[in-house]
């Protein structure tokens, strides 16, 4: 009923002499300020907020008229209005489509039965039988075989460490400026030195 009397208000509207406008607009307003001064918070249904944020978009002298609440408001309207459009318009979940329990079930049993085949070779295996599966999905459901511990940097030189030698080749100027090239060899159990060299031309010899 309210959108049909809005209607026809504004089909009459339509006939008005400019005078009458005037006047019913002065009235309309002056009724508004009485019930802005007397009622404390303006309630309004959706259909009106919806009203407003249709007029907005088509009428550019829209906030002047505006009086039970502030145009700020009909913006923020708008933009929750936007917000739930898109809301349910990307309603569906983001991401790839999840794989199948029976192509999961096949990648773990072709990694059972190949344990050196890697994911390319799956992927490609996979193709042959008809499955069109990226190879990162693949590399995500393989079956990851335990391997040994290796040992770390500290048991490496513990066990080797006599088999182990440093070299470094640097240079040294002279009180002469001359440039002296150093070469040296040591191990590293005891730091002793097994090889130095000093020349002031290096090759490759």
């Amino acid at each position: 009923m309210g959108i049909l009397r809005m209607f026809l208000v504004f089909l009459k509207a339509l006939f008005a002499s400019q005078a009458a406008l005037a006047a019913e607009n002065i009235a309309l307003r002056q009724q508004l300020l009485v019930l802005q001064r007397s009622v404390k918070r303006t309630r309004l249904r959706i259909r009106d907020r919806v009203f407003w944020c249709w007029l907005s978009r088509l009428w550019s002298g829209w906030r002047p008229a505006l009086l039970i609440v502030r145009p700020e408001t009909v913006v923020g309207w708008h933009r929750l209005g936007f917000r739930l459009y898109w809301r349910w318009k990307c309603r569906k979940k983001p991401g790839r489509p999840k794989v199948d329990c029976e192509i999961r079930d096949l990648i773990r049993r072709m990694c059972r039965e190949n344990p050196t085949g890697g994911p390319p070779r799956i992927q490609s295996e996979l193709a042959l039988l008809g499955h069109e599966v990226a190879e990162s999905t693949v590399d995500k459901y393989m079956v990851r075989q335990p391997r040994p511990p290796s040992q770390n940097w500290r048991t490496f030189l513990k066990n080797h460490i006599g088999q182990i030698a440093a070299v470094d080749f640097f240079a040294v100027p002279t009180i002469t400026f001359r440039v002296l090239y150093v070469f040296v060899v040591l191990l590293y159990d005891r730091r002793r030195v097994v090889h130095f060299n000093i020349t002031t031309n290096p090759t490759a010899r």
